[in-house]
């Protein structure tokens, strides 16, 4: 048997293809979408066929994580390839762990993107959606390597109605009206929710047909199903899916990436462009409940693994084999550091926690190369889990539990590689692993930081000190 495998690696080896110098990358990234959301993670509700091809066609990564159970943090990981913690966006005063309209806060302009990786090296770069890492000028996604915006600056919940209801005020002024921009000028306020996801897909496919001559990186974070109560969804797929508003918003996803596949198809650019499809965070508990992370237990906006693991796919005909998956440990963080890779060029020498993961995608039997991943919720590390195992850490003293949660007093060990629903907890059977990723844990501790103890290796957030509403 070992001898058949070793063949099989020699063939594998002397027979790949090497890739193109520069390949195109586009990220398609939903919001709140769970991990259970899609027809190839095991859902049966909501129709999702370009997704179901693209499985096909690529691989699935069964062990992908967002780095963070919300947003801001979830995206500044990936837009650095650093844990939140690293970069300051885990938690800041004036927002909590989320950033609020005219914070003064955002991700730091010296933060070396990977749209700015890319940029350096002739990539076109647009992001068209959500961005969520600051909406003031010197954070916005035209300061931070990318050629093009059109979206939202925050989410889709933070709206005029949204900060009355919750009578959350920034400096005496309710929350503005949910504004549209256009790189950095507001052009429509409040905007149509429904028509969010089509006017993305409209804008991408221009982007893509504008610059398939040349390698571009098309960010593509998706205002679906969204941060608030109930999704949106347009005319042509509202009140059609099975599993109500939730469902529409999912199925009009699924249609927007056929789009982008379309689009490659005509520009005869598919088999150099590396598409990636997955969430920013998983599925969060809803009255009545929608999205769904299932098989995995709990919910987003958590470090259960229904919070942080995501639904990820990865296509490239001729260079990631087709119908395959990887159950192997990585995260949003890598990619920063495996486009730069792909793309032939060097990072910057500073601390980051991402690494090349190019070998998962493409090879048959490749490992991780992380020794641990670490659940960081806000300032608190509450678990960190290796290639088997999650260990949960007993609340801090001075730790928030969220409404309704109980205070942990013990450790709780998971088997997470074959408990991915976290039902069983096998600490006291297995002292010695507790004892192993305690000792894990307090290297990211100093590294990283604990409550409103600092690490060693941490980076101040951005901060301006005079903020202006993007709607005045």
């Amino acid at each position: 048997m070992r001898l058949l495998l070793l063949l099989f690696l020699i063939h594998y080896s002397l027979h790949a293809k090497v890739p193109p110098a520069q390949p195109n990358f586009i990220l398609i990234m939903a919001d709140n979408l769970g991990y259970g959301d899609i027809g190839p993670f095991g859902n049966k509700l909501n129709r999702t066929p370009n997704l179901d091809r693209m499985a096909r066609e690529g691989r699935k990564l069964t062990s992908f994580y967002s780095a963070s159970g919300v947003c801001t943090p979830s995206r500044a990981a990936l837009m650095t390839g650093c844990y939140p913690r690293r970069v300051g966006l885990d938690w800041v005063p004036e927002d909590g762990h989320v950033l609020r309209p005219v914070s003064p806060n955002g991700l730091h302009p010296n933060e070396i993107t990977i749209a700015e990786i890319l940029k350096k090296v002739g990539y076109a770069t647009a992001c068209i959606g959500k961005w969520h890492l600051g909406d003031q000028p010197e954070f916005l996604p035209t300061r931070q390597g990318f050629d093009y915006f059109l979206g939202l600056p925050y989410s889709d919940d933070m709206t005029h109605a949204t900060g009355q209801r919750i009578g959350e005020r920034l400096r005496g002024n309710q929350w503005p009206p949910l504004p549209w921009m256009e790189n950095e000028k507001v052009i429509e306020a409040p905007t149509d929710r429904n028509q969010m996801t089509q006017r993305e897909t409209a804008a991408a496919l221009k982007f893509i047909a504008t610059n398939k001559d040349k390698p571009f990186f098309l960010y593509l974070p998706h205002n679906m199903p969204g941060s608030s109560q109930q999704p949106f969804s347009s005319e042509h797929f509202r009140g059609k899916s099975k599993n109500g508003a939730w469902g529409d918003a999912v199925e009009e996803l699924d249609w927007a990436v056929g789009q982008i596949f379309t689009a490659l198809k005509k520009h005869k650019i598919d088999e150099r462009t590396l598409v990636i499809w997955t969430s920013d965070n998983g599925a969060p508990r809803r009255n009545p409940q929608k999205g769904s992370n299932g098989p995995l237990g709990g919910w987003g906006y958590t470090t259960a693994e229904g919070g942080m693991r995501v639904p990820c796919i990865i296509r490239w005909p001729g260079f990631v084999p087709a119908n395959s998956f990887s159950d192997e440990l990585c995260s949003l963080m890598d990619l920063h550091p495996t486009f730069a890779k792909l793309a032939n060029t060097q990072l910057p020498a500073r601390k980051r926690d991402g690494k090349n993961i190019w070998p998962l995608w493409s090879q048959p039997k490749a490992k991780t190369p992380h020794d641990f991943f670490y659940y960081y919720h806000s300032r608190y590390l509450e678990a960190v889990r290796d290639s088997n195992w999650k260990l949960y850490f007993p609340h801090s003293p001075d730790q928030p539990v969220r409404k309704g949660a109980k205070r942990r007093q013990q450790p709780v060990l998971i088997k997470v590689k074959t408990d991915i629903a976290e039902k069983e907890n096998v600490a006291v059977q297995h002292p010695e692993i507790v004892e192993h990723l305690t000792q894990a844990a307090q290297i990211a501790r100093s590294d990283l930081g604990q409550g409103i103890q600092k690490g060693a290796n941490v980076r101040p957030v951005g901060r301006v000190e005079n903020t202006t509403p993007r709607i005045k």
